[in-house]
């Protein structure tokens, strides 16, 4: 009988982790809706299901996270292109306008998860309102980043694809990010 019993409860045990595991998967897919870049923002975020489970502030850390990662990915880029010999004088400042951007923005994602983490306290809604400052301005960073491209200046096409699409990746989970913490409620 207690063999049975154990097997029973083995054979269940799949079913609910199974069960579990999609209920945060649709919990993430549905709140991915409320994002410009839904499927960039499930793809991302769905591998942390399990982590996240259906916790909103869960949800927006981790999103806050890999935005982090992305933008810290993007600098690298950038700081390795000011490294070619090839560039012209401008593209050089392009690279070091941006570079200063990308680092901004990684400052205002990092102090966005810092406050992240006083979302339980009496200021809650000024830790808020801070957050969303923080990654608004982390947007604007990024989005200033190719500003330098329309100044009339030529910038040879590849250092304005490498930029654009390292930036593009950041700006995209930045946004998916922001949309997220608007949606948050304390």
């Amino acid at each position: 009988m207690g063999q049975l019993l154990v097997i029973i409860l083995l054979t269940l045990l799949p079913i609910s982790t199974a069960s579990s595991s999609q209920t945060y998967t649709t919990y993430i897919k549905t709140s991915c809706n409320s994002t410009l870049y839904q499927q960039l923002c499930y793809n991302s975020l769905s591998p942390y299901a399990s982590k996240i489970k259906g916790d909103p502030k869960k949800l927006c850390k981790t999103a806050l996270s890999i935005a982090l990662q992305a933008a810290s990915n993007a600098s690298t880029t950038v700081s390795n292109l000011q490294k070619q010999k090839t560039l012209t004088s401008y593209e050089a400042q392009v690279v070091k306008d941006c570079i200063v951007n990308v680092k901004d923005s990684i400052d205002e994602i990092k102090q966005s998860l810092q406050a992240m983490d006083h979302l339980n306290g009496s200021d809650k809604e000024f830790q808020l309102s801070n957050i969303k400052t923080w990654v608004s301005a982390a947007l604007t960073d990024e989005n200033t980043c190719t500003d330098g491209f329309e100044k009339g200046q030529k910038v040879s096409a590849a250092v304005k694809n490498k930029i654009r699409n390292s930036i593009l990746v950041v700006a995209r989970l930045t946004s998916n990010a922001l949309a997220l913490v608007n949606k948050l409620k304390i």
